[in-house]
């Protein structure tokens, strides 16, 4: 007697149903996908009992001819791809054809649809006992309506592994927003147990976009959040980061979406970490919506049972380019972009009392252009483009702590400069002056030797000396650092490593991008490779460890930034011990020097090590603190 046997379609429908149906959830991220590939614009989304009793879907999509509608619940039918070459360029969210089919072996499904063109809907009906549909007449306008009951009442055991009602109806609503987030010009509605969850009408320009993403992110997400759009190469980044600042201490707002598709990717996910690297946090997570949209033929969907991760033909070019738009969108977050906007100061102009910037108390330092002279003033002690708070050489940065009377040399320097534009100044009226505060204002005074407080045009704000000066001195490190190349040194001795054959192959594909770090490596073997030169700063650095690890990166993602990322450790070290300490007393003309370098630097919002440099409180928050006009 034979051992194999072919399955019956009813057990095959039931293992697939495995892959597809784990839970509620998972039905309506299948339903949904359906409704947003057949062209709906409105979706409406009714559920009972977490979805186990009830789960309904509504569109007003392209519908289902009376012909098709048997083959809709049929395996392996689909109306999205029909040859290889569609499989290799999909464009639409589904494409398998075991959906429907799958869910009606665990369900009594019930799929009722109107094509619009014969202006008959029909209704075919299917239960996981018996997989042959039955058709009949219905009445429905154009679109399709799917109806599931009893989801697993053929599969008791896979029902106990469902959680409870309000667990599953948790998972539905994540699917939902995760979909609302990709497809703004679609309206979504969901009701739990004839309760409206959600109404999230349709989103046609950028404001209202970001109002549904407030809606389901929450408005905190969108205050801190910082909008780009980067397109170079037939690539497109888009969408909205959050700032440093709204860190998270899990991962739980991480939404990327590849040509409209979610998606959870490890070279995504690194390449994300890597541009955060300068100014998170450690421990902490970054939190971001973004959509990269590529030729699709260029993507491979078909690599996961769930359609949840993806692979990249070019992981490299991918990785390279998210890299560099989300690094040098966050590296130019400035203080002003930070600052409530210009709608939010004209009401508080309106309705506050004149003082402070505003009523002229600081006509002086309104005249000295802070920024100007921050940005490229020369002195006999120092040279263009250098701060007040940067020494002339990196080199001084190698001692623990800079030279107090230096410190003090080049700030009385700053200070003779600036101090003769402030004469006979004055301002013609407020409205004018208030245009020209800097977002960070004007020093006031420094508290316990620890902080600047200083007034700007919305209230009161307060900067960490050490913690400003320190992402300053490092930024300007880093910009010397890379002007004057990478300076390395030969080893007297090269280093042997034993590695793998697939490592060394590595090494020597991209030697190059060793070389343009510093590093000369040559193979000396099928499994050996020889390390004769290491960039001058890390050759205190433990080699072996770095290469490997740079070789490992090289494998995974195409790109390694290890090198570049030990360097600047190092730098933040010694940027750290150069920076001005606590209870090192500052004058106004300091003090303010540090802000207008503040305000001219990259990333300036955190400290190297994440860290948040300053905070602001305004007037409303202050007066909502003393109970003022309540």
């Amino acid at each position: 007697m034979s051992k194999i046997k072919l399955l019956s379609p009813r057990l095959a429908n039931q293992i697939a149903a495995g892959e597809v149906v784990e839970r509620p959830a998972s039905v309506i991220k299948e339903l949904l996908e359906n409704s947003l590939d057949a062209g709906a614009t409105r979706v409406e989304v009714e559920i009972e009992a977490g979805g186990v009793k009830l789960m309904r879907v509504r569109d007003n999509g392209g519908g289902l001819a009376k012909e098709d509608l048997p083959l809709a619940l049929s395996r392996h039918a689909t109306s999205k791809i029909y040859e290889l070459d569609d499989l290799e360029a999909v464009g639409t969210l589904g494409f398998r054809g075991e959906a429907l089919a799958s869910i009606s072996s665990v369900s009594r499904l019930t799929l009722t649809s109107n094509s619009g063109d014969a202006g008959q809907a029909w209704q075919a009906s299917a239960e996981g006992r018996d997989m042959v549909a039955e058709l009949k007449p219905a009445a429905h306008p154009q679109g399709t309506t799917v109806e599931v009951r009893d989801l697993f009442f053929n599969t008791p055991a896979r029902r106990k592994f469902l959680r409870t009602e309000k667990t599953e109806m948790n998972r539905i609503d994540d699917v939902i927003k995760r979909l609302a987030m990709s497809r703004f010009d679609v309206n979504f509605v969901l009701r739990h147990n004839g309760k409206a969850i959600h109404n999230l009408p349709a989103a046609s320009n950028q404001h209202e976009k970001e109002r549904r993403l407030a809606q389901i992110c929450g408005p905190a997400f969108m205050e801190n959040a910082v909008h780009l759009d980067i397109e170079r190469s037939g690539l497109r980044l888009w969408g909205w980061v959050a700032l440093p600042s709204f860190s998270r201490s899990q991962a739980d707002m991480q939404h990327f979406y590849v040509n409209g598709r979610a998606i959870r990717d490890k070279l995504v996910t690194h390449a994300v970490r890597q541009a955060y690297q300068d100014v998170l946090y450690h421990g902490r997570h970054p939190a971001y919506v973004l959509y990269l949209e590529l030729d699709p033929a260029t993507v491979d969907v078909n690599v996961h049972p769930t359609k949840h991760e993806v692979r990249f033909r070019d992981n490299r070019r991918v990785h390279d380019f998210l890299f560099r738009s989300l690094h040098r969108a966050l590296a130019e977050v400035r203080p002003d972009d930070q600052l409530p906007s210009a709608d939010a100061n004209v009401l508080q102009a309106t309705t506050a009392p004149i003082s402070g910037v505003a009523a002229g108390e600081f006509k002086q330092q309104e005249a000295m252009d802070f920024r100007a002279q921050s940005a490229g003033f020369s002195s006999a002690n120092m040279a263009p483009n250098q701060s007040a708070f940067a020494p002339s050489s990196a080199p001084s940065y190698t001692s623990e702590r800079p030279a107090e009377h230096q410190l003090r040399e080049q700030m009385a320097n700053y200070a003779q400069v600036v101090a003769p534009s402030s004469q006979g100044s004055s301002l013609e009226n407020i409205e004018a002056q208030d245009e020209q505060i800097p977002p960070l204002g004007y020093a006031i005074a420094q508290l316990k030797g620890i902080y600047i407080l200083a007034e700007n045009a919305q209230g009161m704000v307060v900067v960490d000396m050490h913690a400003a000066h320190e992402r300053v001195v490092y930024e300007r490190m880093k910009i010397s650092f890379a002007a004057e190349g990478i300076k390395a040194q030969p080893l007297l001795v090269p280093q042997s490593l034993a590695v793998s054959q697939k490592e060394a192959d590595f090494a020597e594909q991209f030697s190059d991008n060793f070389s343009s770090l510093g590093f000369v490596i040559e193979r000396a073997g099928p499994e050996t490779l020889l390390v004769r030169q290491v960039p001058m700063m890390l050759h205190k650095a433990d080699v072996e460890t770095l290469v490997r690890d740079v070789l490992s990166d090289l494998i995974e993602y195409g790109d390694s930034r290890r090198i570049t990322e030990h360097a600047n450790e190092i730098m933040a070290t010694m940027a750290c011990h150069g920076s001005v300490r606590a209870n090192r007393k500052l004058s106004i003309a300091e003090m303010n020097a540090l802000l207008r370098d503040m305000e001219a630097t990259e990333r300036s919002g955190q400290c190297n090590h994440g860290r948040p440099t300053w905070s602001m409180l305004s007037l409303d928050e202050m007066d909502k603190l003393f109970m003022r006009g309540q």
